[in-house]
């Protein structure tokens, strides 16, 4: 009887995730990409922004602390704070 049970029990996890995927329709293997892209690059842009932003103030203005890397961690945490913002976004819309 336990095998059983077990066994149901299984039949109705995978029967429910099955019923879920459909729900969701149009989202398949192709929309992971395209999100993996999308928070891939609202992190990159920022960041190379500021490293680009840092070089130039670096140039123009020396001092003794490095314009680049503090504008390049300014630009990763704004390039996470987009891609957590578009995510959310996705979410919402489930």
């Amino acid at each position: 009887m336990n095998k059983r049970q077990t066994l149901q029990d299984n039949v109705d996890a995978k029967q429910s995730r099955k019923l879920d995927a459909r729900q969701q329709g149009d989202r398949s293997a192709w929309f992971g990409l395209g999100m993996f892209g999308l928070v891939g690059w609202s992190i990159a842009i920022p960041t190379l922004l500021g490293i680009a932003m840092g070089i130039w103030v670096d140039e123009h203005w020396p001092s003794r602390f490095s314009w680049t890397l503090m504008l390049l961690i300014g630009g990763v945490g704004v390039g996470c704070l987009n891609a957590w913002w578009w995510v959310n976004r996705e979410n919402e819309d489930e």
